[in-house]
């Protein structure tokens, strides 16, 4: 529920076109639902700006199933990250429209239509194997009303597919950078752009990569000013934090 719908049955009871009991029928899983192996928060979109995003990894196929149910009943778009095909067809056998992002590993069913900001996201990686990575992001950014530019296989190896990709970047808002292996993209674009930049570390790398741990210690003590660092592989975490700065007025 949004703060619009919450302000507009308030309104109907004022004026007297729904009874405080109808209200109080729309508001009774205002807060949540429970589900008693989740609590679906329907409050969250109020208070963030943005609907609960269902993490998917861990949870069985029928829970993501019966959370989606819970949640599209609601009227939001819905989206799950870190879903497999198994959850997409669950979910797909009760919502014939939702779609599955195969590379993101995130399913999606549309509700409504969303505002689109008028600015745009660039996601850059430094190789082909940051994809998958890349691609949560860049789906979470759009899913959630933005532009996205994606620039691909772009690393400090072969530093000229980025130069000549630099008009495109500058005029995004927000970069976000993905990189495995040491990380360096990252300052390497911090250095060249005058945005915020969002620096995702990936498990891509050899052994002395430790899973992406050089990656992000890399970013971490980056020489670049600008540069934010998530989690290892966490496109998500990056494509939301740079919707909300996309979309700061």
């Amino acid at each position: 529920m949004t703060i619009k719908e919450l302000q507009n049955i308030l309104e109907e009871v004022k004026s007297g076109k729904k009874s405080v009991y109808e209200a109080l029928e729309a508001l009774k899983y205002f807060p949540y639902t429970d589900l008693g192996f989740a609590r679906i928060d329907h409050h969250r979109e109020i208070r963030t700006g943005y609907p609960e995003i269902v993490y998917c990894a861990g949870k069985t196929v029928d829970q993501v199933k019966e959370i989606f149910r819970v949640m599209t009943e609601k009227d939001n778009n819905v989206f799950g990250t870190r879903a497999d095909v198994n959850m997409f067809e669950a979910v797909r056998s009760i919502f014939p429209e939702s779609v599955y992002y195969n590379e993101a590993r995130i399913i999606s069913i549309k509700k409504k239509e969303i505002e689109i900001s008028d600015t745009s996201i660039a996601v850059i990686t430094a190789g082909t194997s940051d994809i998958p990575v890349a691609e949560e992001a860049a789906v979470t950014a759009e899913l959630l009303g933005n532009k996205v530019v994606r620039i691909y296989d772009a690393g400090v190896a072969g530093i000229h597919r980025l130069v000549d990709k630099l008009p495109e970047i500058k005029n995004c808002r927000v970069v976000i950078v993905i990189a495995g292996m040491e990380g360096a993209l990252a300052s390497v674009v911090g250095g060249l752009v005058d945005k915020p930049v969002i620096a995702v570390p990936t498990s891509v790398g050899y052994g002395a990569n430790f899973g992406g741990i050089s990656a992000l210690l890399g970013m971490l003590t980056s020489c670049s000013s600008g540069v934010t660092v998530v989690n290892i592989d966490n496109g998500f975490g990056a494509g939301f934090s740079a919707s909300m700065i996309n979309k700061m007025k």
